[in-house]
């Protein structure tokens, strides 16, 4: 199958190298001391410039493949993520509580960040199948054991964060056809979760329940089906009132290091020298930022520092010190400009396996981007995602970076495919 020369879509590859770059140029700001050159590859930010070397090598490897050879191995990289993040529950190295690690040639590898690829790939071949319906029972039960898959293997190891990730590709399941109210019903169960956590009463959360309950009977009214609608609503404000009072019992079931994490999130003082001094530290950082920030490599917090895990989980908050408000505005921006062109390139693929993948994508960043930055403004749980192409790290970077040279590549084939999408 010919494709055009240069037929890729620069816009997305250019907003790669512009977050990577940033990304590269705030761990040189966290990692570096004086008289650091910026090429030491024996220094943290020397061997991220070794990761992006490799990364950009690998994607322009990815760009030169036919579509239908990727494609065609989605089954078994997903074969492959799987049997990795198996022998890591067997062979695994743990770090900070979580068994994910492998040591290869003396380098840590995280499956995990890998599974995700993986089970994008193998996700957009199966829901690309002829006569694929999500109102199909056993083909969703199939397409959600892919995703669940993997997710239920890194909680087991330990990762909770990571295996959280998986629950983004509800995103792909709702653009394919997924009944909306599946996702609604899951957001308002976890909007009703945090509002009982932040009152503490779930009599008051019950009876706000209650009233909510009667203002949409009313809206829905029929009298041909009041009954019926009555008792939908009524065995509804049950169900969620059932879940508010069940919290305290859950959340006591969780490892006491969740547990703190939680009740941190609504009192970070709780817990100051523990689990809350990062969130409380980082907040400090970016709110001393202000406007513009103190400038590059200029950063107290993030030179003395005193934000833990500053180099990966923690980055968003130099970002903030260093550069202000206007700066980590625009960090976010060109995280909306990439999520934006993905799926400008899901929507205008002209194959269904191309759609799917991408929306896996989207789904993916979009998560690591929402919850990373939450975690240092307070405003989620820590649960230890990197940000994308920000953190220190040669498995996230390598991940991340095959996820967006993959759609680029699926992408740039659509003037050669035969049809229109389906």
């Amino acid at each position: 199958m010919n494709r055009k020369r240069l037929d890729f879509d620069a816009l997305t590859i250019l907003l790669y190298f512009g977050l990577v770059l940033l990304g590269w140029m705030t761990i040189y700001a966290v990692t570096s001391v004086n008289g650091d050159v910026w090429y030491d590859f024996s220094t943290i930010h020397g061997k991220q410039l070794i990761w992006i070397g490799l990364g950009t090598l690998i994607g322009g490897i990815i760009l030169s493949l036919d579509h239908r050879f990727l494609e065609a191995l989605s089954y078994v990289f997903y074969a492959a993520a799987i049997a990795l993040l198996v022998l890591v529950l067997v062979a695994g190295k743990e770090v900070n509580g979580a068994k994910s690690w492998l040591i290869i040639a003396g380098q840590p590898f995280q499956p995990s960040e890998f599974a995700k690829l993986a089970t994008a790939m193998a996700l957009a071949k199966y829901m690309s199948r002829m006569g694929f319906s999500m109102y199909d029972w056993k083909q969703f039960v199939v397409a959600a054991g892919i995703v669940l898959t993997p997710a239920s293997i890194v909680i087991l190891q330990n990762d909770t964060g990571s295996a959280l990730v998986f629950g983004a590709f509800l995103i792909v399941f709702f653009r394919e056809g997924l009944n909306p109210l599946v996702p609604l019903l899951l957001i308002f169960t976890g909007a009703v979760a945090i509002v009982t956590l932040w009152c503490g009463e779930p009599l008051y959360v019950s009876g706000g329940l209650a009233a909510l309950g009667l203002i949409s009977y009313r809206i829905v009214y029929e009298r041909r089906s009041w009954l019926r609608l009555a008792v939908i609503h009524a065995l509804a404000v049950l169900l969620f009132a059932g879940l508010s009072f069940s919290v305290d019992f859950i959340v006591g079931k969780l490892k006491p290091h969740q547990q703190i994490r939680i009740e941190v999130l609504f009192d970070p003082g709780k817990d100051p020298q523990g689990a809350g001094y990062n969130v409380i530290q980082s907040k400090i950082a970016i709110g001393s930022g202000g406007l513009t920030g103190k400038g590059y490599l200029q950063g107290k917090y993030t030179k003395y520092k005193f934000v833990p895990k500053q180099e990966t989980d923690f980055i968003y908050c130099t970002i903030g010190e260093e550069w202000g408000w206007l700066g980590a505005s625009f960090v976010l921006l060109l995280f909306l400009g990439l999520l934006g062109r993905v799926q400008f390139l899901a929507e205008n693929a002209k194959t269904r396996y191309a759609r799917i993948y991408g929306y896996s994508v989207l789904s993916i960043v979009f998560f690591h981007v929402l919850v990373n930055v939450g975690m240092t403004i307070g405003l989620v749980p820590v649960i230890g995602i990197p940000l994308p192409f920000f953190s220190y790290g040669g498995s996230s970077l390598l991940a991340f970076t095959v996820l967006i040279f993959i759609l680029v590549n699926l992408y740039s084939y659509r003037a050669s495919v035969l049809g229109s999408k389906v």
